[in-house]
């Protein structure tokens, strides 16, 4: 089976003794979290498309009553005043960025689903840009929220890491057992040519 046809396996064709096969529930875990994390950018994304036109000082106003938040707060006073800057035209950034990250993470979590090489480095490369920022934040603000973050993100990053280290050495000895195959095999076939 040649690397084009292993990145192809479906489930159905991967029994679980099967090299080729053997991170396919691993890597639609992280599938499945990227999907989660499109579906977040997405909802953001429409949920800023739905405050166009509004006064946002208002919506922000009821979101603090909402939550009964004390308006003398110095952060609650600082969110009315950022909410008062908004404009729509920043909304409608915002949400496109919102839009371009789903669509990125989509795209990220179909080729993991596939078992595709590149949504394996893209994954690696991605989670670890997101490391040392994630970790300045749980310096900044200790939450059990920004400390399970960067824990799943650092578990993910190094799974993948595994995954790709796997996947390369197992291709690296199929290699040198096929070419030692051949060389045995060549080398029985001109014995052969030899003695007839």
């Amino acid at each position: 089976m040649n690397a084009a046809q292993s990145s192809l396996t479906r489930e159905a064709d991967c029994p679980p003794h099967d090299p080729e096969c053997k991170h396919l529930a691993g890597l639609r875990a992280v599938a499945l979290l990227e999907m989660l994390k499109g579906l977040l950018g997405l909802t953001a994304g429409f949920a800023l498309f739905s405050l166009l036109h509004k006064d946002i000082g208002d919506v922000a106003e009821n979101v603090i009553e909402f939550l009964h938040l004390n308006p003398a707060h110095r952060f609650v006073q600082n969110f009315l005043q950022a909410a008062d800057r908004v404009s729509d035209k920043k909304i409608v950034a915002i949400a496109c960025v919102g839009f371009a990250y789903a669509a990125i993470r989509f795209v990220e979590a179909y080729g993991l689903w596939h078992a595709r090489a590149w949504a394996e480095w893209f994954a690696i490369i991605s989670g670890s840009a997101y490391i040392p920022w994630e970790i300045i934040e749980v310096v900044k603000h200790h939450s059990g929220i920004r400390w399970a973050v960067l824990i799943i993100n650092i578990f993910v990053v190094l799974y993948m890491i595994y995954v790709r280290w796997d996947t390369l050495h197992e291709r690296s000895i199929r290699e040198e057992l096929t070419a030692d195959t051949l060389q045995a095999t060549g080398y029985r076939d001109t014995v052969k040519g030899n003695n007839t």
